[in-house]
């Protein structure tokens, strides 16, 4: 009872923490933390896993995700600014001059970005184009810093 009126009179003394506590709590994190170290981390199985079990495949495997996304082709003769009124005065057989050269290689856009040039071919009464030059990345990269 003593004791009881000692605490009482003193709350301090419930806040101390016996030096025996303090070493379980530190044997406690000891354990905790060899635990941790033994072994590497394993990834948390929370998203599938995109590479195979094998890891055989790596780019082609991943190359195939994305072969079936449609893209736009374009293939541009050239360009021309006219105004409304000539707009609205062309008819059947009008001829529209483009700022290309007759000769001059088509550009060939893929969503809207140059990859390529070439020429036209006609192919079973159907037009096509023929590459004459890919633009690399690096080039790319190049006009579109300008």
């Amino acid at each position: 009872m003593a004791d009881e009126m000692e605490n009482l009179a003193n709350p301090a003394a419930d806040d101390q923490i016996s030096d025996d506590d303090w070493a379980a709590a530190m044997a406690e994190q000891a354990v905790a933390d060899s635990a941790v170290t033994t072994g590497p981390a394993q990834p948390a199985d929370i998203f599938p896993s995109f590479t195979p079990p094998d890891g055989a495949g790596g780019m082609m495997h991943e190359l195939d995700m994305i072969l079936d996304i449609p893209v736009q082709i374009t293939v541009e003769l050239g360009r021309t600014k006219i105004t409304i009124k000539n707009l609205l005065q062309l008819a059947h057989g009008s001829v529209v001059e483009l700022d290309a050269m007759a000769g001059e290689p088509m550009d060939v856009l893929v969503n809207g970005t140059l990859i390529a040039q070439g020429e036209v071919v006609v192919v079973n009464d159907k037009f096509g184009i023929r590459l004459t030059d890919i633009i690399t990345p690096s080039e790319r990269m190049r006009k579109l810093n300008r």
